[in-house]
Formats: structure tokens, C-alpha cells, sequence
């Protein structure tokens, strides 16, 4: 078995950031504005119902936590190639807190949607926006399938308006206009290949699309890839100032990472500590999610073992266990985590060029090996 290494969390240090104390301050900073928004939008709910009050007040639980890596992405590649040391104007780094915000909105709007897609009603180890007004539905008498309509109802208009948001604090940006029509470009394609990715994914676990191995990579990378890691950075280097030879190196390094994230992610729904992660240990494999592990075990003798317990929706904790052991046992698991550290290293050796600064080339190399350690 491949050997897992440590947590992006236990290998970064202030001392390997670029101007580390400039992206930290400018976290807070787009910590304080996403509070300040959601506190405002509760507000201007009053007018338009209480239900439509507990709506936001949802919303805001649901955007709160997280590790927040796409707008430390924005602000990383930001300063990394602003100097490291804070010498962008302060109206340019106003402008990387508001569209690092933007991308942390539209993190929140694809969770919430990706949760109805998939049936979730839990998210980093307590209820959804779907799951909440579900529940609170079946609370006041509603049968279930009224208050499953009330719940995904909820999460998709949720999700609608936090994409609209996102958008609204990239327009309103003061930089140059040819900057900003750019950067809703970065949010558009984030937006496009995301849905392209999703739409794929549903295709595979409902026998709508190809299930073979590159089609599920494919998957992987669009669903993953752009809006998590190359769009946040481009963001960034795009606010620096910097060229389309760094945009470049930046969105293939973005590519190789959301695809070492996506199967770090496959890895967890089947071995992960679900009070550890926040992720359930069965969703996938009872939803029939066509993951790299399911891919590659497809090819294996073992399949004829594995197919009549996958996509069962009443699995037990004893099936759900005989499963993972007979994805580890074709081999599937191993497959799965030589390909992450595959791409990490990949990604790794991207990074090696003069066009970087060898500080924000450190701090990425610690973003993919991050995607290592989550999979322990």
C-alpha cells in the first residue's frame, strides 16, 4: 500500500508562505467580509419571511468551517508573485480579498448543490441546508416526500444565490476593466467545467455515460480541478500581474492537484474516519458513484463479488466493510493511491521553473502534498 504522507496542516509553517503574514491578514480579512455578507443578507430577509430568514441563517452555517483553500490559493499566488513582502497597492489586494471571497462563495454554492445531486443531508459532520429543512419539515408533521422537496428546495435556491453573489463581488470590482472582465472569465469557465464535471459524474452512477477509466479521470478533472485549484490561482497570478507563460504553468500544476484532491476525496468515502472527516463512509458506495476504486475494480475478477452489494442503498456496516475489503483486496485501493501520489509528484515537478518564486513554489508543493495526507 502506498504510503501516506502527513497533512498539508502539519507540514506548512509561516516561514515556507509567500508573505505569509500579508495572505494570513488577508484570510481574516475575507473571513470578516463573508460574515459581514451573510449578516447582511439575513438582514434584508426580514422583509420577505421568516422561513426565508432561517434560509440564510442555513446558508451561513453551511459556509462557516471548511479549510478554506481556494481563496488561500488566490491570495497565495497573489503575493507569491506581488513580491512576498506587500508591496501591491491596497486597492489590488482589496480586490484579491473580494475575489478570493468569490471563489469561497461559489465553493459553498457547488456543496450545497452537489449534496441534493448525491441525497446528502449531512456536511462536515452535521446537517445540510437540505438536511435541516428536511428535517424540520418531518418535525411539523410534513410525510417524507414533502419534506424532502422543502429540504432540496432550500439547498438549490441556496446554492442559486450564492453563485449570483459570487459573480456580483467579481463585477464590482475597482480594477481595470479589461481586469475585471478577465476575472468573470476565471468565474464563468470555473462555473462551465464544473457543471460539465458534474453533469458526468451523474451520467457515470446512473449508466448514462461511459464508466471506463479516462472517462472517469476526465470526470475528476472537471468537476474538481478548475474551480478549486487553476481558477483560484490564475485569479490570483491575473491580479499580480503576472504573464500567460505563469497562467499556464500554474492551470497544468491546478489540473494535476483537483484530479490528487478528487481521488484523495474517492479514498476517503470508503477508508476515511467519518468523525474525522465529516464524510460518510457508505454514501458513495450506496449511491453507485462510479470512483477511480469502482473504475479500476470493474477490470478485475473481483467484480463479479463487488457488483451485487454496489449502489444498494440499504447496505449494512457488515456490506459496506465486505466491500471496502474487496476493493482493497483486487487491488483497486493501491491503484487509486499510487495514481494520487502519481499526480502530486507530477504536480510537484511543475513547479520546477524559473517563472515561480521559489516561495510560492514551496507553499504549492505543500497544497499537493496536503492531498496526500488526507487520504490517511
Amino acid at each position: 500500500m502506498t504510503q501516506l504522507r502527513p497533512d498539508l496542516t502539519e507540514l506548512r509553517t509561516a516561514a515556507d508562505a509567500p508573505g505569509p503574514d500579508f495572505v494570513e491578514a488577508d484570510l481574516r480579512s475575507v473571513e470578516r467580509e463573508l460574515e459581514a455578507f451573510l449578516a447582511a443578507r439575513e438582514h434584508e430577509a426580514e422583509p420577505y419571511g421568516e422561513e426565508y430568514v432561517r434560509l440564510w441563517l442555513a446558508v451561513g452555517e453551511s459556509a462557516r468551517g471548511g479549510k478554506r483553500l481556494r481563496p488561500r490559493l488566490v491570495l497565495s499566488a497573489f503575493h507569491g508573485l506581488s513580491g512576498g513582502h506587500g508591496t501591491a497597492d491596497a486597492a489590488t489586494r482589496r480586490a484579491a480579498v473580494q475575489t478570493a471571497l468569490a471563489f469561497e462563495l461559489l465553493h459553498s454554492a457547488f456543496l450545497l448543490h452537489d449534496d441534493v445531486i448525491d441525497g446528502d443531508t449531512v456536511r462536515r459532520g452535521r446537517p445540510n441546508v437540505a438536511g435541516e429543512f428536511s428535517a424540520d419539515a418531518l418535525f411539523r408533521g410534513a410525510g417524507f416526500s414533502r419534506a424532502r422537496l422543502w429540504g432540496e428546495s432550500a439547498a438549490i435556491l441556496a446554492g442559486d444565490l450564492l453563485l449570483h453573489a459570487a459573480a456580483q463581488r467579481v463585477a464590482r470590482l475597482t480594477v481595470p476593466e479589461a481586469t475585471r472582465s478577465r476575472l468573470l472569465d476565471l468565474i464563468d469557465r470555473a462555473v462551465f467545467v464544473t457543471a460539465a464535471g458534474e453533469l458526468a459524474d451523474v451520467g457515470l452512477a446512473t449508466g448514462m455515460s461511459a464508466s471506463a477509466l479516462p472517462d472517469v479521470l476526465s470526470m475528476t478533472a472537471d468537476k474538481t480541478a478548475e474551480y478549486s485549484v487553476s481558477g483560484p490561482l490564475a485569479a490570483g497570478a491575473l491580479l499580480a500581474g503576472a504573464d500567460d507563460a505563469v497562467a499556464e504553468l500554474l492551470a497544468r500544476y491546478g489540473r494535476l492537484v483537483g484530479v490528487a484532491f478528487q481521488l484523495g476525496d474517492d479514498l476517503l468515502g470508503v477508508y476515511g474516519d467519518e468523525s474525522v472527516t465529516g464524510k460518510s463512509a457508505v454514501g458513495d458506495l450506496q449511491q453507485g458513484k462510479e470512483t477511480t476504486l469502482i473504475a479500476f475494480a470493474r477490470g478485475t475478477s473481483h467484480w463479479a463479488d463487488i457488483e451485487p452489494l454496489f449502489g444498494r442503498t440499504d447496505l449494512s456496516a457488515a456490506d459496506t466493510a465486505r466491500l471496502a475489503e474487496a476493493l482493497e483486496g483486487c487491488g483497486a485501493r493501491d491503484f487509486a493511491e499510487r495514481l494520487l501520489a502519481d499526480h502530486v509528484d507530477a504536480a510537484i515537478d511543475a513547479l520546477d521553473s524559473p517563472l515561480l518564486p521559489s516561495a510560492l513554489a514551496d507553499t504549492l508543493t505543500r497544497v499537493a502534498l496536503g492531498c496526500v495526507g488526507r487520504a490517511a
